[in-house]
């Protein structure tokens, strides 16, 4: 299934005319050429190059690997951990689910700063395909999972193996050029939506085969003894075939005989808004200490808050779908949660592969992400606003026949049409976070990329926003969890009531977007120790 996912990719991204909406690039003026960021011969080129395909699965895989194994257990990890001698009584499942599931992102927060300088020291290449290697053989050995401590170790091991991730940014960034960069960084969020939504399906879909199809995996012994190793072994189907293609296709993109950290250069003048990041002079000869400029600092912590926020969201929002309308929520059913969150599979195909490169070439990576912070800011403000409509729609009608049941007494009632803008404007928020996200993410990865002074340093710039994403992986969920607990419980007024959570998220977009203000435009494209002639 997911070697089909792949290929359909690879044929809309063959198929689709990348410069159909960029015939008014070329007539850009030059006041405004200085914000537009890469230089206007890059917008202005008549083709863009073909992806390089070999190069990218293996690239794809790895990237698919974390969402994937991050959300392949949720389906049956409650049952899982509640079949562990460990568990003693109902009460303790909770908990140790929630160690099991925390460690892989926890390992993944420790190691992640490490596999980035040690792509810079001994290639990316073996550093994909070390990574790749064990994921494979550990997320496999979680499926043969027969005791709590064994599905912890393997699950930790997993996630260990899972922080290279931010080495595909590194590849990304020395494969492409300025006509295919914004398109192939453009996979890395996108790869991250298919194996969030695809794993948590294959989970669901394929645990405990033996009962779920007896007809046809009835007299499977090894099933009836691992019944979540089915799953574990589809989920890694992606990274087997990425390890495979590696070690076929996959080329060594940095110059390993190059010093991995330069011998330092003499002090340079202040740079200005005008001037690269990084003189040209100083391309090969970068001290460290150069990595840690203000532009950086400022980069990684737009990076960070705004990982923090979306990753509140994304656990606040099935909470806030199914708390009943009367505390805050909108009281919807399991099927209607799993329905509205698929509402924007198909938009965001389009948005993360066809709009968003032609946007990012014609203005920039940086005023798409100010964009995209202001596109999101407002939809976190009016989120909760939507149970107000649900409240409504429960005093009209049943809330077991509406909104338990989805199933309105008649679309012409006026419950009925309440219900169906109800629906209208949840679909219409979802959308603008969408959006937004795309703009916003896909941006502060291009920018953090473009950044590192040389190409020696890459790597352990990318390790550094990616342990920042994981580390709020981790602490997200918890504050916004907390939160919205809280403001339940104490029945507070607005802004203290079910609109606090939603409210901090709104908050932290406009920070990131008041902290991109004073970046300078040279940001939008590579500094000039990563330039190469190839």
């Amino acid at each position: 299934m997911w070697v089909l996912l792949l290929m359909a990719l690879q044929l809309v991204l063959t198929s689709i005319d990348p410069l159909g909406a960029m015939n008014g690039v070329q007539q850009l003026s030059s006041s405004t050429a200085q914000f537009v960021g890469p230089p206007a011969s890059c917008a202005m080129l008549p083709n863009e190059t073909p992806l390089p395909w070999g190069q990218l699965w293996p690239l794809i895989a790895v990237r698919l690997a974390e969402p994937i194994n991050l959300s392949l257990i949720l389906p049956f990890l409650y049952k899982m951990v509640s079949e562990f001698d460990v568990v003693k009584s109902p009460e303790d499942v909770s908990f140790y689910a929630g160690l099991l599931f925390t460690s892989y992102s926890a390992s993944q927060a420790i190691t992640v700063l490490y596999w980035g300088p040690l792509s810079d020291r001994i290639g990316r290449r073996p550093t994909l395909l070390m990574g790749l290697a064990g994921d494979l053989v550990t997320f496999v050995l979680f499926g043969l999972s027969k005791s709590f401590w064994w599905a912890l170790a393997t699950r930790t091991l997993n996630g260990f193996f899972a922080g290279n991730a931010a080495v595909v940014k590194s590849v990304i960034v020395e494969i492409a050029d300025d006509t295919n960069r914004p398109r192939m960084m453009a996979l890395v969020p996108f790869m991250w939506h298919v194996g969030v939504m695809g794993g948590a399906a294959v989970g669901g879909l394929l645990a405990d085969p033996v009962h779920q199809y007896p007809g046809l995996f009835g007299g499977s012994e090894l099933f009836r003894t691992y019944p979540y190793l089915l799953p574990c072994l589809a989920g890694s189907l992606t990274t087997a075939v990425g390890l495979v293609v590696g070690l076929l296709r996959l080329e060594e993109t940095l110059d390993v005989k190059q010093p991995a950290r330069p011998a330092l250069a003499e002090e340079s003048r202040p740079a200005s808004e005008s001037t690269p990041l990084i003189p040209e002079t100083q391309a090969q000869a970068v001290p460290k200490a150069s990595l840690w400029t203000p532009t950086t600092k400022r980069v990684l912590a737009i990076a960070w808050v705004l990982a923090l926020a979306t990753s509140m969201c994304d656990q606040l929002t099935p909470i806030f779908l199914a708390t009943a309308a009367r505390d805050g929520g909108l009281g919807f059913s399991p099927r209607n949660i799993g329905f509205s969150m698929a509402i924007t599979g198909v938009a965001v195909v389009y948005m993360q592969l066809v709009l968003y490169p032609r946007l990012a070439r014609k203005h920039g990576a940086l005023k798409c992400f100010r964009l995209g912070s202001l596109v999101m800011a407002p939809q976190f403000v009016a989120m909760p606003f939507l149970s107000l409509l649900a409240r409504r729609v429960e005093r009209l009608m049943s809330a077991r026949a509406l909104l338990l049941e989805a199933q309105p007494g008649g679309w012409r009632s006026q419950a009925g049409l309440e219900y169906a803008l109800l629906w209208v404007l949840l679909a219409a928020l979802l959308l603008q976070r969408m959006v937004g996200n795309v703009m916003a993410f896909t941006s502060v990865n291009l920018i953090v990329s473009n950044i590192a002074p040389c190409k020696a340093m890459l790597g352990t710039v990318n390790g550094l926003q990616q342990f920042g994403a994981t580390l709020t992986r981790i602490v997200g969920p918890v504050i916004s969890g907390t939160l919205w607990g809280w403001s339940l419980k104490h029945g507070l007024p607005y802004p203290l009531d079910s609109h606090l959570v939603w409210l901090l998220c709104a908050a932290m977009m406009l920070a990131t977007w008041w902290l991109s203000l004073p970046l300078p435009a040279s940001v939008n494209a590579l500094a000039s120790g990563q330039r190469s002639t190839r």
